[in-house]
C-alpha cells in the first residue's frame, strides 16, 4: 500500500510538470464546473472577509477585537465576561460622567444632568453587548461553522479530484506511448477514482452554493439584530432628551442672586499700602488705625515713609521663589490605566488598571504608544483615560 502511494504521488507529479512545463493537456472538465469552481472560490472569500469585518464591526478597537477570539470563544462571551470582553466605548463615556457628576455634588443641576446622562450611556453599552451577543450567535458562529466544515470538506474534495484526475491522465498518456507496465486495470480503477470525486466535488460545491435561504436568514437575523438595537438606544436617548430639556428649564428658572466678588481687604491680606497691615477683616472692621483715615488719634506708621528698612547686605533683587520670572514645572504626557491590558502582538505594552503611563505618541485615532517601569510598547486609546495630554 505505501508503495502503491508512492507510485501514485509520482504519477501526479510527473503529469503536473508534463502540463505546466511540457504543453501536455490533461482531461478538461466543462464550463459548467469551471463556472461552479469559481463561484465556489468567491465563498470562501466572502464567508472569510464576512467574518473578518463583522468582527471588526462590533468592535472597532484592534486590541480589543484580537481579545475577542470569535472562532474559540464564542461561547465565552456571553453575559459574567462582558465587561472584560470589550470595553464599550458608550459604557467608558457613561462612567467618566457618573464619576465627575457625582464630585460636583449631586445637589448641583448640571451634575445631575451629567449622572443622568451617564446611566443612560451606560444603559446603551449594555444594548450593545446583547448585540454583540446575538450577532456571535446568530451569524458568526453559522459562519464559522460553514468555514470549518462544509467549505473544508469542499476544498478537500476539489483538492482530491485535481489529484486523481492528474494521476488517471498520466497513467492514460504513459498507456497510449505504449508502456507495458500500465495495465488496463490501472487505468480503470484510476478513472473510477476520478469520477468518484468529480462527483463529490460537484455535490459539495452545488450544496454550498445552493443555500441561498439560510444565508438570506442570517443577514435578516443581523438587520433585525441592528433594528432592535437602535430601537432600544432611540427610547432611551428620548427620555435623556426630555429629562435634560426639563433640567435645562429649572435652572433657567432659579433666581440668580447677585454676585460681589470679594476684595483683598474683605480677605484680611496684607496691604502694602497700609504699612503691611491688615486694612480690614472680613467682616469689614477695622482693627488697627488706617493710613487712609488720619482722622484716627495715635497713627504712627509702622515704616518711615521709604518702607521697611533694608540691611546692608540685603538683595536689592526680588526672593527667587517670587520671581515672575519663575515659570511652574511643565508635567509630562501622561494617561492611568481604566482596565488591565494584556498584549496580544510583539511591540504592545501590559499594563494594569490604574497604572500611569507616560505617553510618547499618539499613534493613530485607536492606538497610544508610552513606557512603564522602563518598558516601552503600544496601547489601545481606549484602556487609559489621560491626565496630562501631549502637546
Amino acid at each position: 500500500m505505501a508503495f502503491a502511494g508512492l507510485k501514485k504521488q509520482i504519477n501526479k507529479a510527473n503529469q503536473f510538470m508534463n502540463e505546466k512545463i511540457g504543453g501536455v493537456e490533461g482531461t478538461k472538465l466543462d464550463d459548467e464546473f469551471v463556472e461552479m469552481e469559481r463561484k465556489t472560490d468567491i465563498m470562501c472569500e466572502l464567508v472569510e472577509e464576512l467574518q473578518l469585518k463583522t468582527k471588526e464591526f462590533l468592535h472597532p478597537n484592534p486590541a480589543s477585537r484580537a481579545k475577542m477570539s470569535a472562532v474559540k470563544g464564542i461561547g465565552k462571551l456571553s453575559g459574567q465576561a462582558k465587561a472584560a470582553t470589550y470595553p464599550q466605548p458608550e459604557g467608558v463615556l457613561g462612567e467618566t460622567m457618573i464619576a465627575y457628576g457625582r464630585k460636583i455634588g449631586e445637589d448641583n443641576l448640571y451634575a445631575s444632568a451629567l449622572i443622568e446622562s451617564g446611566e443612560s450611556m451606560k444603559q446603551i453599552a449594555d444594548i450593545k453587548y446583547n448585540l454583540d451577543d446575538n450577532i456571535k450567535m446568530n451569524v458568526l458562529e453559522p459562519l464559522h461553522q460553514l468555514s470549518t466544515k462544509d467549505i473544508k470538506e469542499v476544498q478537500h474534495h476539489r483538492k482530491k479530484l485535481q489529484g486523481r484526475r492528474l494521476d488517471f491522465d498520466c497513467k492514460k498518456r504513459k498507456k497510449d506511448k505504449g508502456g507495458s507496465h500500465v495495465t488496463d486495470d490501472e487505468i480503470k480503477l484510476a478513472e473510477d477514482k476520478f469520477a468518484e470525486s468529480l462527483h463529490l466535488a460537484q455535490m459539495g460545491m452545488h450544496n454550498l452554493l445552493d443555500n441561498d435561504v439560510e444565508q438570506i436568514s442570517q443577514l435578516a437575523t443581523f438587520a433585525e439584530n441592528l433594528v432592535d438595537y437602535h430601537r432600544q438606544c432611540t427610547e432611551i436617548l428620548e427620555v435623556l432628551a426630555t429629562t435634560l430639556q426639563e433640567k435645562k428649564n429649572e435652572a433657567a428658572s432659579l433666581p440668580r442672586p447677585e454676585f460681589v466678588p470679594k476684595t483683598l481687604s474683605d480677605l484680611g491680606v496684607m496691604d502694602t499700602l497700609n504699612g503691611g497691615l491688615p486694612s480690614t477683616n472680613i467682616s469689614g472692621s477695622s482693627p488697627l488705625p488706617s493710613p487712609m483715615n488720619p482722622g484716627q488719634p495715635n497713627w504712627e506708621p509702622l515704616f518711615p515713609p521709604g518702607g521697611p528698612p533694608r540691611s546692608a547686605n540685603a538683595s536689592p533683587l526680588p526672593s527667587p521663589m517670587k520671581s515672575p520670572a519663575r515659570s511652574p514645572m511643565m508635567q509630562s504626557p501622561a494617561a492611568v490605566a481604566l482596565y488591565d491590558f494584556e498584549p496580544e502582538n510583539p511591540g504592545e505594552l501590559a499594563f494594569n488598571e490604574g497604572d500611569t503611563i507616560n505617553l510618547t505618541q499618539r499613534i493613530d485615532e485607536n492606538w497610544f504608544e508610552g513606557s512603564l517601569n522602563g518598558k516601552s510598547g503600544m496601547f489601545p486609546v481606549s484602556y487609559v483615560n489621560v491626565t496630562n495630554p501631549l502637546p
